[in-house]
């Protein structure tokens, strides 16, 4: 069931949007409807909530006396949702915007974070959810890159017995960085016994099939025996899904849907001429007679499909061939995942308890991408098919041409293991000393991640000396000395080794001070010191920049190279829980942070609590944030790619009247910036938790947030379509005009505003003799999601729109009904989002122009999953996600890597069959 949540704040001390404060009256002016109702219509039967320990606080006390509105998942409704990760999971909280997965996470030019999965509150970034384990921290994927955030890969989902999710942000408590929320994943504590599950996954189409296995075990009762050990392992094998085993994207070839984003690297290779050139060959009847273009294929019009395409409209034009990726490429990594935690935990005297905690993951994921794009310039006309050498070779005609544009498929596909490695030791003591309750660890966490190219990447320079030379036919099958020549230099390299350390100490302790009217007076204090350590290790290949398919756009930087580098953070905060009578109650907190790097900071919060009547809480909170800027953001490595959309120039479109000319995934220059200052925010929030019986229960939770000093890069989008701003600051040219460079640099800039409801309902019925009925729908309504790109720029709006990166959907909920008969439960859920307007950079090859404006569809998935208690050991789950086969809606996004469709709230892999049998042996 999904906890109560909560909202509120002192809004005299905000400056509140005249739409917060019409929105905060008529919440208020609900619950007194509310109070009015309920003690007339049922004073006798008031319901107590329900005492549960949340995070969000240091003292315990009841969820529904506090101010803070927090989300629980409990492993039943985990095992409903038919879910087996850390991320999966977190893709049916509404609250969570935009999170970065693997289908995002493959659009990644540099491969600094492919593999990385993060978890996105609010959508205002992976950097500002905080996620933990137990209540403590673990250290951030250590790969550099534009996001700093666990890897929820290497959560250990086996194990999870229930997730919080406090979405309140800029936790007094855990750490302000909180900004967007805080996430804490619970696992057992002390366990006696022994259980093992499995089970089995498999897709309608085939492809992205699933095995899991989880084997969990303790002894040593606390009571009796005064010690208790734990541990759970487990281990998830997921298959590999290819683009071609998903109908929906067969049926959207990029040749009749999208060509502008076809490649005019091709297998056999396009071949780029001069005008005389092609004169020549067209009075050689090898060029139809009046053919303007001069990129021509001799395979055109068979091509090699089905990726290598005859596409007139595509980059290839009338006389060669295009590319679709799409049809040649892998949408799912295959992976394993590892996971395995540990507690042992002894009992010193009644009072006092020692404890040790293991957790060890490892996820090894492949991605194989289509083949490497590669372009050689000014080749020698011998290296041609015969008919075209003979008829070029002749007196007058060059004797090279202008080069060739290929696609390296006699070499493999992209293929990429990338490894995230995950270990947290935890030495940590409990109990009470004079009335004070303290706890108090010592804690270790590491992460390492590796990027190991293993196929479809080869040396450049040999590579292209021997298409120079012939030994390599770009042009059809090579010979087997060509082959023999690829095989050779194919580079089986660990390019990227990142590792990250997090070292802390933490200390807290809460006591009762005194009575008040309304209860005890809690205190808590505490103070935590940590280490955060990160290096980065670039590859001699990768610094030598000679990888085909890895180089910077010159061929001539080796600037690239190994990074450490370190900072100390020091934090010590307070709270008091103060019940002034039975109704009224405030948590008040204050946390204080020092950053080494990035100066201090001194953070309060501030929540309230108004029980109206034993039917209704109307209750809020109001706090600042601070989050310094990562390591990455302050020392990254300067890194060289492309942009990840196809971008239309306008001043080029200006001179030259062409979108096809001005349109290209231009060159950017990835930079951190070691000037850069935190991002700062303001939060509050208010609502009611309204229980008119034991059977139901709703909440709605407005929050509000403004953060300011945003870090991130500009972005590519906004740069490009302003050249009257940004030319000779981030865009550079050549002297015909055309953007050589797009510098993207990690930049302080303007501010970030975002409101919106949090809605929850549960209905329970009562027992009937067809069983028990429930039903409950959770939702994200968003007002408002506006951003300043820069100090230059002005307000934009994401909501309900695709821009830059990232779509922020209106409305978002997952809804379900449940049937408990006996031994048996069935749920249906439904997991909606709605529809928005399209991301508009891509152009249409035929009208020159463009692509007019659309929308994209909802998105709705059903899925229908049951169980089964044989007995009180053996229980059988099973269920159907997504029966509808519901296919992710069109999208002309040309942000990310995976065309037609957006990745990033989308799953690909269709109707999705499971099992799953649990034994207990207790």
């Amino acid at each position: 069931m999904i906890a109560q949540q909560g909202m509120g704040r002192q809004l005299f001390e905000l400056k509140s949007s005249t739409r917060a404060v019409r929105i905060a009256l008529a919440a208020v002016a609900a619950s007194a409807a509310a109070v009015s109702f309920a003690q007339t219509a049922a004073p006798s039967e008031s319901q107590k909530l329900e005492r549960v320990e949340v995070t969000g606080s240091s003292i315990k006390r009841i969820d529904a006396e506090t101010a803070l509105p927090v989300q629980v998942i409990k492993k039943e409704d985990i095992d409903k949702m038919g879910v087996s990760t850390a991320s999966e999971l977190l893709k049916n909280i509404t609250s969570n915007t935009a999170p970065l997965s693997d289908g995002a996470s493959i659009t990644d030019g540099t491969s600094g974070q492919r593999g990385f999965n993060g978890a996105n509150l609010r959508g205002i970034g992976v950097s500002s959810t905080l996620v933990l384990l137990n209540g403590r921290r673990l250290a951030n994927f250590a790969s550099p890159g534009d996001n700093a955030g666990v890897d929820l890969n290497n959560i250990p989902a086996g194990a999870i017995q229930r997730v919080e999710v406090l979405k309140d942000g800029a936790s007094a408590i855990y750490g302000t960085d909180a900004i967007g929320g805080v996430i804490n994943f619970i696992t057992r504590k002390d366990y006696q016994g022994a259980d093992v599950s499995a089970s089995v996954g498999a897709t309608d189409e085939g492809g992205a099939g699933k095995r899991t296995l989880t084997v969990s075990g303790g002894f040593g009762d606390l009571v009796k025996d005064r010690f208790n050990v734990f541990g759970s392992l487990d281990i998830q094998q997921l298959d590999a899904l290819r683009s071609g085993q998903r109908k929906f994207l067969r049926d959207r070839p990029l040749a009749s849907t999208l060509p502008a984003l076809m490649s005019s690297n091709t297998y056999p290779a396009n071949i780029d001429i001069n005008s005389a050139q092609r004169n020549a060959l067209i009075t050689a009847g090898l060029l139809p007679a009046g053919a303007t273009r001069t990129r021509i294929n001799p395979s055109s019009p068979n091509c090699n499909p089905p990726a290598t395409v005859y596409a007139p409209q595509g980059p290839g034009g009338p006389l060669a061939c295009s590319y679709d990726y799409m049809q040649d490429t892998e949408i799912y990594p295959e992976s394993l995942k590892a996971s395995f935690i540990g507690r042992a935990t002894f009992q010193i005297n009644p009072d006092h308890q020692v404890f040790a905690e293991l957790m060890q993951a490892e996820t090894e994921s492949t991605y194989r991408l289509s083949p490497n794009p590669v372009r050689i310039r000014s080749l020698p006309i011998s290296v041609l098919p015969e008919r075209y050498r003979a008829v070029l070779s002749a007196s007058g005609l060059p004797t090279t041409f202008s080069g060739i544009r290929y696609r390296m498929k006699e070499a493999g596909n992209r293929t990429h293991e990338v490894t995230s490695e995950g270990q947290r030791v935890v030495l940590g003591a409990t109990g009470t000393v004079g009335g004070w309750e303290y706890d108090a660890a010592l804690t270790r966490s590491e992460n390492r991640a590796t990027d190991k190219y293993v196929d479809g990447y080869v040396l450049f320079d040999r590579f292209e000396a021997g298409v120079r030379n012939g030994t390599i036919n770009p042009f059809g099958p090579s010979s087997q000395a060509g082959i023999d020549l690829i095989n050779s230099i194919k580079i089986n390299d660990e390019a990227r080794k990142s590792k990250g350390l997090s070292e802390s100490l933490d200390f807290k302790a809460t006591k009762p001070l005194m009575k008040l009217a309304g209860g005890d007076l809690g205190f808590a204090f505490g103070a935590e010191h940590r280490r955060e350590t990160t290096s980065f290790n670039p590859s001699a290949l990768l610094i030598s920049n000679n990888i085909a398919g890895d180089r910077d756009s010159t061929g001539l930087s080796t600037r690239l190279q190994a990074t450490r580098d370190r900072r100390d953070v020091t934090s010590t905060f307070a709270e008091l829980n103060a019940p002034f009578t039975k109704a009224l109650e405030a948590q008040l907190a204050v946390r204080y942070d020092r950053y080494s790097d990035a100066g201090d900071t001194l953070n309060p919060k501030l929540g309230l609590r108004f029980q109206a009547s034993p039917q209704l809480v109307i209750r809020g909170s109001a706090g600042t944030g601070f989050r310094a800027p990562s390591l990455a953001d302050l020392n990254r490595p300067t890194t060289y790619g492309v942009a990840s959309s196809f971008l239309t120039d306008p001043q080029c479109v200006a001179k030259e009247d062409s979108i096809d000319l001005c349109t290209d995934q231009w060159p950017v220059e990835r930079r951190s910036n070691p000037k850069l200052k935190p991002e700062k925010s303001e939060q509050f929030s208010l609502g009611t938790v309204f229980e008119p019986n034991s059977n139901w229960s709703f909440t709605i939770d407005y929050w509000n947030i403004t953060k300011k000093d945003v870090i991130s890069t500009l972005g590519e989008q906004i740069i490009v379509e302003s050249p009257a701003k940004y030319n000779g600051r981030y865009i550079t040219r050549d002297r015909d005009g055309f953007i050589t460079n797009v510098i993207l640099q990690k930049e302080n800039q303007g501010r970030l505003k975002t409101s919106g409801l949090d809605l929850a309902a549960d209905w329970r019925g009562a027992p009937t003799p067809y069983g028990r009925f429930s039903a409950g729908i959770s939702g994200t309504l968003v007002f408002d999601y506006d951003r300043q790109f820069g100090p230059l720029e002005p307000y934009r709006s994401n909501l309900g729109r695709f821009l830059n990166d990232q779509v922020i959907q209106r409305w978002r909920h997952r809804l379900s009904f449940g049937w408990d008969y006996g031994p048996y439960n069935v749920t249906v859920a439904n997991q909606y989002s709605s529809g928005y307007a399209d991301q508009n950079t891509t152009y249409d090859p035929v009208t020159d122009a463009l692509l007019p404006a659309r929308r994209v569809k909802a998105y709705s998935l059903w899925d229908l999953t049951g169980s089964w208690s044989v007995n009180k050991r053996l229980k059988v789950n099973a269920g159907v996600l997504n029966v509808a086969n519901t296919p992710p809606p069109f999208s002309n996004q040309a942000y990310y890597f995976l065309a037609t469709y957006d990745p990033t709230h989308t799953d690909p892999r269709g109707r999705y069959f499971f099992s799953r049998v649990s034994y207990s042996f207790k």
